[in-house]
């Protein structure tokens, strides 16, 4: 007996009758599916005879039943006939599982969707400013359990992060606010000259790298750089399970490593901003000193007249709010890792972009503030 299925059709002018012999399987039905694609169905009723089959599959089952569908969907009667009771079991199975279905997704109402993705996004905004304000309350409360309840505090890791976050960061910070302070120089000559007002490109330099540029942009290079760092080793540190292992033995990681970590960014803080000012004022002396012939001691003289005191005074108290932001900021985003490394980079990430801009916005918020009560 040959393998390949074969159809033998006769006729008369009352009914169709199909005989379908062979393999009825997907390897042997090559030869009859075109001919399974003719049968085109008319007023007379079709007989399939499966009497002659000797083994079916699914592809097999598939072309009988889409030939009896599309028979009965046009109203013309079809039926089975020496079926054997596996070859009706599997064809009444392929017709129950003959369901449409999309091969792409509808596409959304775009504004639906546009509103649905900023819905989500206020609702996780809320939730996370939620969590962060619980952080900022938990920090402040071991703080002051430490101060007023003498808890100890572990003075080491406070002094290994105060290595880390002010003394291995005087190299970058020096060199970038010298720059800056060049910057400010050329482009405040540049401009004052137009009015014949050279002199007073020294009150620029002084005012703007005390009171703002000094203490705020070293507030953003310490965010980039030590911010993301308490974020990627405490999200480290959560991904190793080793956070949940300090809670096990009693220990609190906010006493362990968020609370150092604040302490010493808001003391390194105050003295990089003092330096990252001086930087300034030292580059922008050595401008005016090459291209406009005002002498050191000249601009030392100047400065001391026209930079009031308390510029400095604003300076230095904005710089540890500036810390204690950039830390808490840090180590929530770093609390906030779940249990996949791409998580690490996510937060180190958002940590950054968030301590820049909740230093940007106290900024706004002292300048208000300062002007407000007439200080300075």
């Amino acid at each position: 007996m040959s393998q390949a299925a074969q159809l033998d059709e006769t006729s008369t002018d009352h009914d169709r009758r199909l005989a379908i012999s062979g393999r009825l399987t997907i390897k042997h039905i090559s030869g009859v599916v075109p001919a399974f694609q003719a049968l085109q169905p008319d007023q007379r009723p079709l007989t399939i005879d499966l009497g002659g089959i000797v083994r079916i599959d699914t592809a097999g089952a598939w072309l009988v039943h889409r030939l009896l569908r599309d028979w009965q969907a046009s109203g013309v009667a079809a039926t089975l006939e020496n079926a054997s009771p596996a070859a009706t079991l599997l064809i009444n199975e392929v017709a129950e599982n003959d369901t449409s279905c999309e091969i792409r997704p509808a596409m959304p109402n775009r504004l639906l969707h546009r509103l649905d993705l900023i819905g989500g996004s206020l609702i996780n905004a809320v939730h996370t400013l939620g969590n962060f304000m619980a952080f900022v309350g938990m920090t402040l409360t071991v703080a002051a359990q430490t101060v007023f309840e003498r808890r100890p505090l572990r003075w080491n890791a406070v002094v290994h992060q105060m290595e880390v976050v002010g003394l291995n960061a005087l190299g970058i910070i020096g060199l970038l606010l010298f720059l800056v302070g060049i910057v400010v120089a050329q482009q405040g000559a540049v401009q004052l000259r137009q009015f014949g007002a050279d002199i007073f490109v020294v009150n620029l330099i002084g005012r703007s790298t005390m009171r703002e540029m000094g203490v705020l942009l070293t507030a953003i290079m310490v965010a980039g750089r030590s911010g993301s760092a308490f974020a990627a080793q405490i999200g480290s540190m959560k991904l190793g399970q080793e956070i949940d292992a300090m809670r096990s033995i009693g220990m609190s990681p906010t006493e362990v490593l968020v609370l150092p970590r604040v302490i010493a960014m808001s003391l390194m803080m105050v003295l990089l901003s003092f330096y990252g000012s001086i930087m300034a004022i030292i580059g922008g002396g050595l401008y005016v000193w090459v291209a406009m012939g005002i002498p050191p001691a000249s601009f030392a003289t100047r400065l001391q007249e026209v930079v009031p005191i308390h510029d400095v005074y604003i300076g230095l108290i904005k710089a540890p709010v500036f810390g204690i932001a950039i830390a808490i900021t840090g180590c929530f985003q770093g609390m906030q890792v779940s249990d996949n490394a791409e998580s690490v980079g996510n937060r180190t990430t958002q940590a950054v972009v968030e301590s820049i801009f909740l230093v940007i916005v106290l900024d706004a918020f002292f300048a208000v503030f300062f002007t407000a009560i007439d200080f300075g």
